[in-house]
């Protein structure tokens, strides 16, 4: 196929969450044809997952501005600016009457199930630009599908992969097999079946990101109504000024008493924190339920359940084919990963960044949204939009536009220079916000402060998910 039919062929989309449906009005905006293949059943599907947690940013920051323009017409009215969705809102109200717009160019049921160059594996040069993408897709009624596109971008995210109880990265010993008694995700506390789990027992928290205090805000919420309510908060850190965030100085308010309501949680009895725990087994005790067992040999006592809140990442799998340049610890795109990477730095402002940190040697594949960020846990759909009009832009030829990125994201308050990401002890931290950290141990913090408590924020975000 030469290259002037190539151009005819659609750019193929991965994913129709909030920034793969931004993509796809971007490209119409730019006369391009997109195809939207989205693996659930709906769109925005994984949002719908998490369709009960409240997301720490506004409407103003979650609707993308060619999006609303495609939506105008419709009669389409974007919700207050100034209030904070839940997932469930964000898919309802902006998700799918975006998907309905775009309409036959977004395909419901069908999983990428790889990409590669059409005829020309990953160790093949020849001729090998010239040619298009080859997009295998697997659809919900089990027909499989071959679809060449001109440009592949990725915006099928991190949900699917999240990451183990194990400090090391792996499943710790015996976490697959107590998989009965363990969640990776917020649970939602306001279904009766999922309250029964959890109320008046005693549930372990691992993880420090915006999921793991969403998660303890909500037992403590449980905890004032049901007796013998407990939860056990596992650091694999010391506890530090940045523990809880950016809290009053974090430009996007909410986030910042997501942070505060973790340790109201903590102040008030309804959780305790374990710091310097980093986990390495999960073992059964007579009555079946769950003993955690750090590095150090430490054993915890019996927890009835366990959700495990520490992080996502993302799926290469399918990319397998391609020639991809992606940094060796964050699984991104290696422009973009010191920009991004928390070994260097907290979670402050992202530098402004487009197609160019996004591109890879294979070109005409881009990794966007949260994928683009691999292991990286700053995403805000800010940065998805900004991300995607860009790409937009170089592949219509606009490199002037393409390369004029601006993006402003606001400040957290957590200063930067954390040195080593997740170390336990003191080096993590330095002079000023970032005190050192307390050496590893059982802590009780404090009297009951009276700090705003925030129910159900969002289970992504900046310093963790």
């Amino acid at each position: 196929m030469n290259a002037t039919a190539t151009d005819q062929l659609p750019v193929v989309v991965v994913g129709a969450g909030p920034v793969g449906l931004a993509a796809a009005a971007h490209l119409t905006d730019r006369g391009l044809e997109p195809l939207v293949l989205e693996a659930g059943p709906t769109a925005g599907a994984a949002v719908r997952e998490w369709a009960h947690v409240r997301l720490f940013s506004t409407w103003s920051e979650l609707t993308d501005p060619a999006a609303e323009k495609l939506l105008a017409p419709t009669g389409w009215t974007k919700p207050d600016p100034a209030t904070y969705p839940t997932g469930g809102d964000w898919a309802d109200r902006y998700l799918q009457p975006l998907a309905d717009v775009l309409g036959d160019r977004v395909r419901t049921g069908a999983r990428v199930t790889g990409v590669s160059r059409a005829g020309r594996d990953r160790l093949v040069d020849a001729d090998r630009d010239a040619q298009p993408f080859a997009v295998h897709v697997a659809h919900a009624d089990g027909r499989e599908e071959r679809i060449l596109a001109r440009a592949v971008i990725d915006a099928s995210g991190t949900w699917t992969l999240p990451s183990p109880a194990g400090a090391d990265g792996l499943p710790a010993l015996g976490e697959r097999a107590a998989a009965d008694r363990i969640s990776y995700r917020v649970p939602d506390l306001a279904d009766p079946a999922v309250r029964a789990r959890y109320a008046g027992r005693r549930t372990a928290v691992i993880g420090s990101g915006a999921s793991a205090f969403t998660a303890l805000a909500s037992f403590a919420a449980l905890a004032r109504e049901e007796e013998g309510t407990t939860a056990l908060w596992i650091l694999r850190r010391g506890l530090s000024g940045s523990t809880f965030g950016g809290g009053s100085a974090d430009q996007l308010p909410a986030r910042g008493a997501l942070g505060l309501a973790a340790k109201a949680a903590v102040d008030e009895g309804h959780a305790e924190a374990v710091t310097g725990f980093r986990t390495q087994a999960v073992e059964r005790d007579a009555d079946g339920r769950l003993v955690l067992v750090a590095e150090d040999g430490r054993r915890l006592d019996p927890v009835d359940e366990l959700v495990v809140l520490t992080g996502l990442r993302p799926d290469l799998s399918f990319l397998d084919e391609l020639r991809l340049g992606l940094d060796d610890r964050l699984q991104a795109p290696t422009a973009l990963a010191p920009l991004i990477d928390p070994n260097q730095h907290s979670c402050g402002t992202v530098y402004p960044h487009g197609h160019r940190e996004l591109a890879h040697p294979e070109q005409g594949v881009y990794l966007v949204g949260m994928k683009s960020y691999g292991r990286a846990p700053t995403f805000l759909a800010l940065t998805g939009y900004e991300q995607v009009r860009s790409v937009a832009a170089a592949l219509a030829g606009d490199l002037d536009s393409a390369d004029r990125v601006e993006l402003t994201l606001p400040e957290t308050g957590v200063c930067g220079g954390s040195g080593l990401y997740d170390a336990p002890e003191a080096e993590s931290g330095e002079a000023g916000c970032c005190a050192p950290p307390a050496a590893p141990e059982l802590v009780q913090l404090g009297a009951p402060a009276a700090l705003p408590l925030v129910t159900e924020q969002s289970s992504g975000g900046c310093c963790g998910s």
